[in-house]
């Protein structure tokens, strides 16, 4: 399995780069951030884990711009990838979007990997003019309508949505494909959804056994005639025992993605240090 680092990024504490360039130097393979563009905050979306309005925690206030944030990730590193977990496609032109996330690539050497959120904050969506039963389908087409300006010399697009004429748009991706990996709560119709659309499926810190949810996600892949098998990324939310560890191995999860603390990079660095120990990581990010 590889392993990854999940930072909820704020204006406070440790930067995107300085984790990103000591998780590559323990030997990490992902630097994943957040997204979320502003919080209303007369709200009735119900937050997954508080179960209310109510906020865990105030960092959802305060998150850094995910693309900024990982093109500095990208200056300071050469090796580790640079992932979003998750970000909000819908909260943002798709084709400046695709721009963004294509120069990214490009000059990162092709380390990209897109994870994408419905989103949890139909308040949020709202003022984004996203209506909340259509989040899935202007999903698809920003997903759509991106991957024609990622691949196509004249790309164009005509959906509900998202609509565009012939189109030059540099640069490419360094990819030919850029993974994309749905973070979201696993049940059927999230899972049909990736299995047409999606590379694989990242878990919510909420999920609790999920061999019968991995069981149903490639069900619903070879369902839709993929080949191969979806991705799986785990969200480490609790300290797993070496019994999870195992059936996490055991079930081919692709990678575990471990939280850092809200620290001073003095702090998260120490810790970083015990997590890669305990991990047996190597610099060199040989982490199979």
């Amino acid at each position: 399995m590889r392993h990854g680092v999940v930072l909820f990024t704020s204006d406070r504490g440790i930067t995107p780069a300085a984790l990103a360039a000591a998780a590559e130097a323990r030997g990490f393979d992902t630097i994943y951030v957040p997204e979320h563009t502003h919080i209303p905050v007369k709200r009735e979306a119900v937050h997954p884990g508080t179960g209310d309005a109510t906020l865990p925690d105030d960092r959802y206030l305060r998150t850094l711009d995910p693309w900024v944030s990982l093109a500095t990730a990208a200056a300071v590193t050469s090796r580790i990838r640079l992932a979003t977990a998750v970000a909000l496609p819908v909260e943002s032109d798709p084709i400046t979007l695709a721009k963004s996330i294509a120069t990214l690539d490009h000059l990162s050497g092709g380390r990209v990997t897109l994870g994408a959120g419905f989103g949890w904050n139909t308040d949020e969506l709202a003022d984004h003019h996203v209506p909340a039963d259509r989040r899935r389908t202007v999903l698809r087409e920003y997903v759509e309508a991106m991957r024609a300006l990622w691949t196509q010399e004249e790309a164009s697009y005509a959906g509900e949505y998202v609509s565009f004429g012939p189109s030059w748009a540099y640069p490419k991706p360094v990819q030919p494909h850029i993974p994309l990996v749905i973070g979201a709560g696993g049940g059927p119709k999230t899972f049909r959804w990736i299995a047409r659309n999606a590379d694989g499926w990242m878990t919510t810190p909420y999920e609790q056994d999920i061999t019968p949810k991995v069981d149903a996600l490639r069900e619903a892949w070879a369902d839709a005639g993929r080949s191969g098998r979806p991705q799986v990324h785990v969200l480490v939310a609790a300290k797993p025992t070496p019994e999870q560890l195992a059936t996490w191995h055991e079930l081919g999860v692709d990678e575990l993605i471990w939280g850092v603390p809200d620290k001073s990079e003095a702090d998260v660095v120490s810790y970083l240090d015990r997590l890669a120990g305990k991990l047996e990581l190597t610099a060199e990010g040989d982490n199979e």
